[in-house]
C-alpha cells in the first residue's frame, strides 16, 4: 500500500527546486532595484540636469506604478497564466531597465522607471503564486518561502553595495543595465523549469479601478511636486487643480469598488479594525521612511562628498539592523503578542529618525548618523514583522493574496506621497535658510545649495518623518487590539508565507 509521503513525492514537480532558483533570481532583481537606484541618484541628477523638485520622480515613478497596479497584476497572473505573466514581467522589466539606462534626459528616465514599476507589479505576485502552486507539500513550501524571504531581506543590502560599485567604477546607468542579464538568465531558465498554472473560470479585470487609483495618486504627487517648482507654490492653479483632480479620482475609486462585482480592492479587507489599523500604520511608516533614504543619500554624497561605494557601506548597518531585529521579532511574536512589539518598534524608529534630525553639515558619521541608524533599524525590524502578521489577521484564505498585496500597496503609495511631500518641504526649508544665512565657504555652482542650507532642509524632512512614525505607533496601538492568543488562532496562512509575502516592506 502506498504511503502518504510517497504519494506526495509522486505528485511534486520534479523540477521544483530549479524553479525556485529562477524565482529567486527574479525576486532578487526586483529587490535590488529599490536600493541600487538610490545610491545612483545624485550622479543621475547631475548627468541629466534633474531639478531638485523633480529628483523624487526617480523614486516615485516606480513606486506609484508598482503600488497602483499590484492588485491588478496579481489577478492577471492568476487567470492569464502565472508562468506566462512571470516571463512577460521579466522581459518587460529588462526592456524598461534598458530604456532607463540609455535615457538621454530626465523625461525618458522617469517614464522608464514607471514602466519598471508596471512590469514589477505583474512580476512580483506571479513569483509568489508560483511558489504556492509549485510546492504542494506544506513543509517544502515553508522552506521555499523562507528562501524567498531571506533573498528579500538581504537583497537591499546587496543593492547598496552593488549600487556603489557600479556607480563609482562604471556609471550610474549600469544600476539599471544590470537588470538586463539577470532578467534574461531568469527567462532562459524559466522556460524548461517552471510549469504553467492558472485559475479556471472567467474573470473580469477591474481596469477602471486600477486606472482611477493609479491616476489619482499620480495627480496628487504631481501637484505636490509642482508646489516645489520655482514660481508655482501651493497656491498655484496647476498645484491646486492636480490635488483636486487626484482627490476626486480617489473618492471615485472607493465608490466604484464598493459597488463593483469583481472589485480590485474588496473593501472588507481594509475595513476590519485590526487589518485596517495595520495597513494605516504601514502607510505612515513608509511615508516617514522613504524620504529618509533619499535625503541621507544626498547628505552623504553632496554635503560630505562620500563616493557612491562609501555611501553604500554607510547604509549597511541599517539593513543589518533590520535583519537582526526581524529575526528576533519572529521569535517574540508568539510569546509577547503584536501590539507591544509593534508599538515599541515604531517608537524606536521615530526616536532614531528624530535624533537624525539634529545633524549639521559638519556632523560625524559615528557620532550622529550611526546611532540613529541602529535605533531606527532595530525598531523597524520589529515593526515590519508585526505589521505583516496583523495585516492578515482573520482574513479569509481566498483573500489572503489580496490582503498581502494591499499591504505592499500601502507601503508603496505611502512612500510615494511621503517622498513627494517631504522633498517639497525640504526644498522650501533650504531656500528659506539660504536667504537668512549667508554662505561663507567656497563658491557654489549655479543651482547648487550651500551645504548648511541643504542640511537644514533635510533635517526638517527628518522631523516630519519622525512625526509620521509616531503617528504610525499611535494608530497601531489604538486599532490593533489583539494579543498573542488571538494571533495563535489565525492560521489560514503559514508564518513563512506571511513573512515572504511582506518582507519587501523591510527594504
Amino acid at each position: 500500500m502506498e504511503s502518504h509521503t510517497e504519494a506526495i513525492d509522486r505528485d511534486q514537480d520534479p523540477r521544483r527546486w530549479f524553479a525556485l532558483v529562477v524565482i529567486a533570481i527574479a525576486s532578487l532583481m526586483v529587490v535590488l532595484d529599490a536600493s541600487i537606484v538610490n545610491i545612483a541618484l545624485p550622479k543621475a541628477q547631475a548627468a541629466l540636469h534633474i531639478s531638485y523638485a523633480n529628483r523624487q520622480w526617480v523614486v516615485t515613478a516606480y513606486t506609484l506604478s508598482f503600488g497602483g497596479l499590484l492588485l491588478l497584476g496579481g489577478r492577471i497572473a492568476d487567470y492569464a497564466g502565472r508562468k506566462r505573466v512571470f516571463i512577460i514581467g521579466l522581459i518587460g522589466f529588462a526592456a524598461a531597465s534598458a530604456l532607463g539606462g540609455a535615457a538621454p534626459d530626465q523625461a525618458l528616465l522617469f517614464a522608464a522607471r514607471g514602466l519598471q514599476g508596471a512590469f514589477g507589479a505583474i512580476l512580483a505576485p506571479a513569483a509568489l503564486s508560483l511558489i504556492s502552486v509549485t510546492f504542494t507539500d506544506s513543509r517544502e513550501r515553508a522552506r521555499a518561502f523562507g528562501v524567498y524571504g531571506a533573498i528579500s531581506g538581504v537583497g537591499a543590502a546587496i543593492g547598496l553595495i552593488m549600487g556603489g560599485l557600479l556607480t563609482q567604477y562604471l556609471s550610474w546607468r549600469w544600476c539599471l543595465f544590470v537588470n538586463i542579464p539577470m532578467a534574461l538568465i531568469a527567462v532562459v531558465l524559466a522556460i524548461p523549469n517552471i510549469r504553467e498554472s492558472r485559475l479556471t473560470g472567467k474573470t473580469k479585470y477591474d481596469v477602471p479601478g486600477a486606472l482611477m487609483s493609479t491616476l489619482g495618486f499620480v495627480a496628487v504627487v504631481y501637484g505636490i511636486n509642482e508646489a516645489a517648482t520655482p514660481g508655482h507654490g501651493w497656491s498655484s492653479p496647476v498645484t491646486l487643480w492636480c490635488l483636486v483632480a487626484g482627490a476626486v479620482l480617489l473618492v471615485a475609486f472607493v465608490a466604484f469598488e464598493a459597488k463593483a462585482k469583481n472589485p480590485l480592492l474588496p473593501l472588507g479587507v481594509v475595513l476590519d479594525r485590526v487589518r485596517g489599523g495595520s495597513l494605516l500604520s504601514q502607510f505612515f511608516t513608509a511615508s516617514g521612511l522613504f524620504g529618509m533614504f533619499l535625503f541621507l543619500t544626498f547628505y552623504f554624497q553632496s554635503v560630505h562628498g562620500y563616493s557612491p561605494i562609501r555611501t553604500g557601506f554607510a547604509f549597511l548597518p541599517f539593513s543589518i539592523g533590520i535583519i537582526v531585529s526581524a529575526t528576533a521579532a519572529s521569535n517574540l511574536l508568539p510569546k509577547v503578542g503584536p501590539r507591544a512589539i509593534g508599538v515599541v518598534g515604531l517608537v524606536m524608529s521615530a526616536a532614531g529618525l528624530f535624533y537624525l534630525s539634529f545633524i549639521s553639515a559638519s556632523s560625524s558619521y559615528v557620532g550622529a548618523i550611526f546611532p540613529a541608524m541602529v535605533v531606527m533599524s532595530l525598531g523597524l525590524g520589529l515593526a515590519f514583522v508585526t505589521i505583516s502578521s496583523t495585516s492578515l489577521f482573520n482574513v479569509r484564505h481566498e483573500e489572503s493574496g489580496v490582503a498581502s498585496a494591499v499591504l505592499n500597496t500601502s507601503q508603496q503609495i505611502g512612500g510615494s506621497l511621503g517622498t513627494a511631500i517631504f522633498n517639497t518641504i525640504a526644498i522650501s526649508a533650504t531656500a528659506t535658510y539660504a536667504v537668512s544665512h549667508v554662505w561663507h565657504g567656497a563658491p557654489l555652482a549655479a543651482g547648487v545649495s550651500a551645504p548648511d542650507a541643504a542640511t537644514y532642509g533635510y533635517t526638517v524632512a527628518f522631523k516630519l518623518g519622525a512625526a509620521c512614525l509616531a503617528v504610525a505607533a499611535l494608530v497601531f496601538g489604538f486599532f490593533v487590539n489583539v494579543d498573542r492568543h488571538h494571533l495563535a488562532q489565525h492560521d489560514d496562512v503559514t508564518e513563512p508565507e506571511i513573512a515572504a509575502r511582506n518582507s519587501s516592506a523591510a527594504n
